[in-house]
């Protein structure tokens, strides 16, 4: 789930000695160069093409208040393709044509693109133009090897470098109005949730504005079904997200998660869930939009989700005045014997990222202009924005004005479109509790700032639970060993392999039999569930655990050799 959001940026020239000696009251942009600033460069206007396997609904072709910054400061500004539908077709295209931009973020399909030729080494530009890029990777640059084979750097990962996660974005979500209603119970297993929901269902069937209520949907129609539906089978049952994969961490054997018995238990209790009447039945066939509009509304009560998913919804109702249909959220589990492993460290996440095509024009100034959105003035400026615009400095502290954390919060959509706030993520970064030379944080999620975006709905519902934040609900980082594979969902597997013919088929088998399962009569379920497995075997599951478990094996050696 962490991975899932899914960070990186550009501005400001931060003058570290002199808010050093005290010279705190001076504008950042007043200061001297950091020592990251670079040598006179060439501001000639120049465009870049960039191709990415994601959607970007906020996309506004630079013309925010720090895009128009990035390209005023480096001379570049970026032509944006992104992929709407399955994000390996625009890569196959670009390989079928041997056509490709200056930039792609290839994502799963990084592979192919490789395998074509497409892709150059980036380590030489590294060296000579990109000492920012170099810094921020630090002891990590070796984790950008490509392979055992082939020590070129062709990615440079977006997971932002010495993360921590300050925030607990996932998980189960109530609404604040059920957990005052009902004295705010305590929600630690899944039978936990249930009750709250039935409890409050009970009592109310519609809204104060005469809506129907909904118990619980999941965004299972679309892509998210992965985010919504199958993660939590593996969350609830003691796992980390590994994408599709269980891995043992003695052995580093990989299993397609489905088959752990374990999770048979977590979909026949939504099963349970929709035999009784709170499950949405819309479930698995509602559009995103959908969904989306359920949740603005008000009238759903519960989710399992990742609050990237909805963040909108939640921040229009926030907007409206709603915030006790806002939600909290909670580490659910099957039962009392699990514990979640959302925040055990994977170390660094090299893999996904942005990389440089054979096709570009200009691989110097396109690295450059990576190397400015990785130095310390860059990751302030997307990260925070501009400075007596989006932000200020107070006693050498940078500080989102209160106006400014109104919109950010409220009108979250509209104020990163406009600004451009937290949207030019394209390449390596700094993460969350990282500190720059100012001894300010370089994004703007730390403690404090989370404390004050919090509303009063969640001020009371911590209250309740006597904690600081949600965070503090699941178990620590620390409880944990550090993961030296990473996460399976990051590793690539070679396209056109039959491992890989025989992994997309096993994915369309579980989208299948798991919806049925779900919506089947309980009597049904486990008739379907053997059905399933035995279709999973058919395809070839075995022969994708093998290798898989090849995969996870040469990444510990390539990373710890």
């Amino acid at each position: 789930m962490k991975a899932s959001r899914t960070r990186a940026a550009s501005l400001l020239i931060i003058g570290a000695l002199l808010v050093g000696t005290g010279c705190s009251d001076r504008s950042e942009s007043d200061r001297s160069s950091s020592p990251d600033a670079s040598p006179k460069e060439d501001l000639t206007p120049m465009t870049i093409t960039f191709a990415a396997g994601d959607i970007h609904p906020l996309w506004d072709d630079m013309q925010s208040e720090v895009g128009k910054l990035i390209t005023e400061k480096t001379g570049i500004s970026i032509k944006a393709q992104f992929q709407s539908g399955n994000d390996t077709d625009i890569f196959a295209l670009m390989v079928a044509n041997n056509e490709y931009p200056d930039l792609v973020s290839a994502k799963g399909s990084v592979g192919k693109l490789m395998d074509a030729g497409a892709l150059i080494d980036l380590r030489p530009l590294i060296e000579a133009h990109a000492p920012n890029i170099k810094k921020l990777y630090g002891e990590y640059i070796k984790r950008l090897r490509w392979s055992n084979d082939d020590h070129g750097i062709y990615v440079l990962p977006t997971a932002p470098v010495n993360q921590t996660y300050f925030k607990a974005g996932g998980g189960f979500e109530l609404q604040h109005a059920v957990l005052k209603e009902l004295g705010y119970p305590q929600i630690k297993t899944v039978k936990d949730f249930e009750n709250a929901l039935k409890a409050y269902y009970d009592k109310h069937k519609t809204t104060a504005d005469g809506q129907a209520i909904i118990p619980l949907t999941l965004n299972g129609g679309e892509w998210q079904f992965l985010i919504s539906v199958t993660n939590p089978a593996v969350a609830t049952t003691g796992a980390q997200d590994e994408g599709e994969f269980y891995i043992d961490p003695v052995t580093y054997e990989a299993k397609f998660h489905y088959l752990r018995p374990e999770e048979k238990e977590y979909f026949r209790w939504l099963n349970h869930m929709h035999d009784i009447g709170l499950l949405d039945p819309e479930s698995f066939v509602q559009k995103y939009g959908q969904y989306r509009a359920k949740i603005a509304s008000g009238r759903v009560l519960g989710l399992i989700d990742a609050d990237w998913d909805f963040a909108g919804e939640v921040a229009a109702l926030k907007k409206e005045g709603k915030i006790d249909q806002t939600y909290a959220h909670f580490p659910v589990t099957l039962n009392e014997s699990f514990k979640r492993h959302d925040f055990q460290s994977t170390g660094y996440l090299a893999g996904i990222g942005i990389s440089i095509t054979k096709s570009a024009k200009d691989p110097v100034r396109v690295i450059k202009f990576l190397d400015f959105l990785a130095s310390d003035e860059g990751q302030v400026l997307v990260n925070w924005g501009i400075e007596g615009k989006h932000y200020k400095v107070e006693n050498g502290k940078r500080i989102i004005p209160d106006d400014i954390l109104n919109m950010k919060v409220n009108d979250s959509r509209n104020f990163r479109k406009t600004t451009g706030v937290d949207m030019y993520r394209m390449g390596p970064s700094y993460g969350d509790g990282v500190k720059d030379p100012t001894g300010n944080y370089y994004t703007t999620d730390f403690p404090e700032q989370i404390e004050k975006e919090y509303t009063q709905a969640d001020r009371e519902t911590l209250a309740a639970y006597n904690i600081k934040s949600y965070k503090d609900l699941w178990p620590s980082e620390k409880e944990f060993p550090d993961k030296p594979w990473g996460a399976v969902w990051n590793i690539n597997m070679e396209t056109g392999s039959e491992e890989n013919v025989i992994f997309q088929q096993c994915k369309d088998i579980v989208k299948k039999r798991i919806t049925q399962a779900i919506l089947a009569k309980p009597e049904q379920f486990d008739a379907i569930w053997d059905d399933f497995m035995k279709e999973l075997e058919k395809a070839g599951v075995e022969k994708l655990n093998e290798a898989f478990t090849k995969l996870v094996k040469d990444r510990v050696k390539l990373w710890n050799e």
